[in-house]
């Protein structure tokens, strides 16, 4: 007989998924029942929260759902923080939950892991949740779930199955086909007033977010065809290749950034939300379009927030730049780019100058990483030294910049998502980026990463305080309280974990310690005082 846990891990295998995470406990069992035949990887965390950030950094460098296999109870209530990571930052993640039986649920009889609403609890951080009530219901609602991930806004999906459901047979259900959904595509009048637009603007900007990370060949052909300056968020860092001339790097909120875009005709903001952490992180409304501004993006009412825009287009980032530059293309448009890229290397040099007082200790640092190895994902934490690269790091390429400070703003995401990270792309070299605040709420996965065999380098910016905080603190002439946290021997607690260890007082000797840590197949933790 194939239970439907068995059916299960079937039907995921037939959608190509080759790596869960999840801690098993005796309400999920049927799915490790099924899992010991599939051909996946499973690695398990050290706590629910750890397994969500994992999923996140997989899903982030491969660009396929991470899945989690979650225990009732205590098991989701652990990873709705990283769930709303992942919501926050458009992240598809597929959290398969065990939840109790059906003539137990709700009565508030005190059955293990018993929740009331379950589904209610996590409804808020996921595009959906469903309870599965019959095991041939089960592949019609995975197909729901992969029809999100693939052709809408990727979001966390949650999918819970009563205890005695999982146990059910399954062998006559219809397991059907993967859905292979396609993403929307522009409707083509809109595309034409956009072109119209975009063809008589004579001083036009782009602004660019996470949902363009797979359209980089079409944004760069825009930006290129228009003479556009091009902005990046912090999730779109790699859609303009290192040092293209047009590239505004991820300035957006700093004076010369937002002169131009006052001065702009017509502006192109797609795939981003233009939240506050991009757009606003100081919460000085400094960011104006008085222009034109068209916004294009996956999810229709996203076009409605934040920013009014005279033009909305409803479609995947890159079939709809594609059209844009088709319609283009056909009204002979080609700018001549010799004015914009002087605009663009003052924006940089200016910006720098701005916010360099603040930036430039920890930029060095960014040097040295990058003298280490041509292709790194960098995964970071809510750090000091996270805050200065979002707006002034460079990334060579997509998906290999990502934190957790926009957004959701969690801490201790940085360490889970690099594993998951390195599991995504087992040859690339991946430094996690993290702080001696951050890196304790999560530390317990270095136990993951050494049984695993992940081997991530771990640089902790260690200045014995939560700083930030602290600086608003003094700043604001409040007494600091409580962010002068005890700083454990660091350095000692990852030996015990079975991790190697190093220390860099220098740029140098940290391009050094990198270099060796990328050898190495479990992590290396490098503590640099700050």
């Amino acid at each position: 007989m194939t239970t439907c846990g068995e059916m299960l891990m079937e039907i995921l295998q037939s959608y190509e998924v080759d790596t869960v995470f999840g801690i098993p406990g005796v309400h999920t069992l049927e799915l490790y029942r099924g899992l010991q035949r599939a051909d996946m990887r499973h690695v398990t965390p050290r706590h629910e929260q750890g397994a969500g950030f994992m999923a996140d950094g997989y899903a982030r460098v491969s660009g396929k759902p991470g899945v989690c296999l979650i225990i009732t109870g205590p098991g989701m209530t652990n990873i709705v923080t990283a769930m709303g990571q992942a919501y926050g930052d458009s992240i598809p993640m597929l959290v398969i939950s065990s939840t109790n039986a059906i003539g137990e649920q709700g009565l508030g009889e005190g059955h293990l892991h018993e929740l009331p609403d379950q589904s209610q609890l996590v409804s808020g951080v996921s595009a959906f949740s469903q309870t599965v009530l019959r095991p041939k219901d089960l592949p019609g609602v995975l197909a729901r779930a992969f029809a999100v991930f693939n052709g809408a806004r990727p979001r966390p999906v949650h999918i819970e199955i009563p205890i005695d459901v999982f146990a059910q047979p399954a062998d006559d259900v219809d397991r059907g086909v993967p859905v292979r959904a396609s993403r929307p595509g522009p409707a083509p009048d809109a595309i034409e007033e956009a072109a119209s637009l975009l063809a008589d603007a004579k001083r036009p900007v782009m602004l660019l977010g996470g949902g363009t990370c797979d359209a980089s060949a079409e944004a760069v052909e825009l930006a290129e065809r228009l003479a556009a300056p091009v902005a990046l968020t912090i999730n779109a860092k790699g859609v303009m290749p290192k040092g293209h001339p047009l590239s505004c790097l991820s300035y957006i909120p700093y004076k010369p950034m937002c002169a131009e875009l006052a001065k702009a005709d017509v502006v192109l903001a797609v795939g981003t939300e233009m939240g506050e952490t991009d757009y606003d992180v100081f919460r000085n409304g400094d960011v104006k379009i008085p222009g034109k501004l068209i916004r294009l993006d996956i999810e229709s009412d996203q076009t409605a927030r934040n920013y009014h825009a005279d033009l909305s287009i409803t479609s995947d980032a890159r079939y709809g730049l594609a059209a844009i530059n088709t319609a283009l293309s056909a009204k002979g448009v080609q700018n001549d780019m010799a004015a914009a890229t002087g605009r663009c290397a003052s924006i940089r040099k200016e910006s720098a100058e701005e916010i360099g007082e603040w930036t430039n200790e920890h930029m060095t640092w960014y040097e040295a990483i990058d003298a280490a190895a041509p292709d790194q994902i960098i995964v970071g934490d809510s750090a000091q030294p996270i805050y200065s690269a979002n707006h002034c790091y460079d990334a060579r390429q997509t998906r290999s910049y990502f934190t957790s400070s926009t957004g959701y703003g969690t801490l201790g995401y940085g360490l889970p998502a690099s594993f998951g990270a390195k599991l995504a792309a087992k040859e690339r070299p991946v430094v996690c980026v993290t702080g001696d605040g951050g890196i304790l709420f999560t530390i317990g996965e270095l136990a993951s990463a050494v049984e695993a065999k992940i081997g991530v380098a771990i640089l902790l910016w260690n200045n014995e305080s939560y700083k930030t905080i602290r600086d608003y603190m003094v700043a604001d002439q409040i007494a600091p309280v409580g962010v002068l946290e005890y700083s454990p021997d660091f350095l000692t607690i990852a030996k015990g974990f079975g991790c190697a260890t190093d220390s860099a007082d220098t740029p140098a000797a940290l391009t050094e310690a990198l270099k060796a840590a990328y050898k190495r197949d479990v992590p290396t933790m490098i503590e640099v005082m700050a």
